[in-house]
């Protein structure tokens, strides 16, 4: 089901399923993301600057942040939906909003001085769990949320509610929940999973559950959103399991950040749903929205990162390096690219590295020779590989070169 030319021996577990209708990405960095302790706010500018990663790389929907934290929060989210507009970005704007008219007054206030629609994303918390911690009734809350979903629609508000704790919700109460502000005129309902505690199977589930609830009542109108925490590392395959079981929007932040362990990275999100069929854009601009992300927030990036990471597509074992160059002597670059890749590396204008150090064999020195057109002489080949065997890490470019013409 991969939606690349992949060669027709490699059989797809995942076919069967079928391809994924079109799942959009909310992309929460700017507001999620920023919760992070060791995150680095940018200033505007920087914002700005994200604004046109995000749309490069094919991102949908953006959080601006939450106008009720406070002034100099509000003016950016005006002065960020104003980019969006005069820059003419294909991104839908949302912001943060808890289930008070204080906090939505902003956001309608905001919008419609620019003129552009910006979605509250209303919140509250309404498992058992949090009603017992808050003191909190139910038929209290129940009303609290119905008026504050009415009050935005009244302003001219599109409203996605987002049931918080969604996850340790249970079905009753989450149908009364999401009933609830559906009959109130809510747009969307995004499922929370606030406390990353979900294995993929309750993802599904939950998700699952909710979209039934809300078709069998005729709501069927109303949309499914995702939102994940990363707390047991499992952020992206619950979206991708939400998505599978009629989520329309997930959302993730740049490289999983916020609190805790963060979000669903998004670059991971878009990777997979591209390959699910659910997202059709190229993906070449993700590194580059990534990399400099990741500078404007000042985050460092592991060499181990799926998709971005400096080693996602380098090998430095004897046998991998191998097959890779026999598939290059034949001229079949196409199975050079994913005899040891799941996906073309070329897919995010990247390309396969190879290198040489103690574990790797003569195909590594070869291959590395021949993609820089030097010959592969066996005296060159042997020079290096006993060089590179009595050392504990690979060498890199220059010192592999200096071998060369020494």
């Amino acid at each position: 089901m991969a939606f690349w030319h992949q060669p027709p021996e490699i059989f797809d577990w995942d076919a069967p399923a079928g391809p994924l209708g079109e799942v959009q990405i909310d992309d929460e960095t700017l507001r999620d993301g920023l919760q992070g302790p060791s995150v680095q706010e940018p200033a505007l500018e920087g914002k700005r600057e994200f604004l046109h990663l995000a749309a490069a790389a094919g991102i949908a929907a953006v959080d601006l942040g939450m106008p009720a934290a406070g002034p100099r929060v509000e003016a950016e989210v005006e002065e960020l939906l104003k980019e969006i507009l005069t820059a003419k970005l294909p991104l839908s704007a949302n912001c943060a909003a808890r289930a008070l008219e204080r906090d939505l007054l902003p956001v309608a206030h905001i919008s419609q001085r620019v003129g552009v629609p910006l979605e509250p994303m209303l919140f509250l918390g309404f498992s058992a769990l949090r009603r017992q911690v808050e003191g909190w009734g139910r038929e209290h809350l129940l009303r609290k949320v119905c008026e504050a979903v009415a009050f935005a629609r009244k302003e001219g508000l599109a409203v996605t509610f987002v049931a918080e704790d969604a996850s340790r919700t249970s079905p009753e109460d989450l149908e009364a929940l999401t009933l609830a502000v559906a009959r109130a005129g809510a747009d969307r309902v995004c499922l929370a999973d606030t406390s990353g505690c979900l294995s993929p199977w309750g993802a599904e589930a939950l998700t699952a559950f909710t979209r039934r609830t809300l078709d069998s009542h005729g709501f069927s109108q109303v949309g499914l959103d995702w939102h994940g925490h990363n707390d047991r590392g499992l952020a992206v395959a619950c979206a991708l399991a939400a998505a599978r079981a009629g989520a329309t929007r997930v959302h993730g932040t740049l490289l999983g950040i916020g609190e805790r362990t963060g979000n669903a990275p998004v670059e991971q999100l878009l990777l997979n749903l591209y390959l699910l069929g659910g997202h059709r854009r190229a993906l070449q601009d993700l590194t580059a929205y990534v990399s400099r992300g990741a500078e404007l927030f000042g985050l460092s990036i592991s060499a181990y990162a799926p998709v971005v990471g400096r080693d996602a597509f380098t090998t430095a074992t004897g046998v991998h390096a191998a097959a890779i160059l026999k598939a290059l002597e034949k001229g079949d670059t196409q199975r050079a690219e994913v005899v040891y890749c799941p996906f073309p590396p070329s897919l995010l204008g990247r390309k396969l590295e190879v290198v040489i150090g103690p574990f790797s064999g003569a195909s590594n020195v070869r291959y590395f020779l021949v993609s820089r057109g030097l010959k592969p002489t066996p005296e060159r080949v042997k020079k290096i590989l006993k060089v590179a065997k009595e050392r504990r890490k690979p060498l890199d470019e220059q010192q592999v070169l200096e071998l060369v013409h020494g």
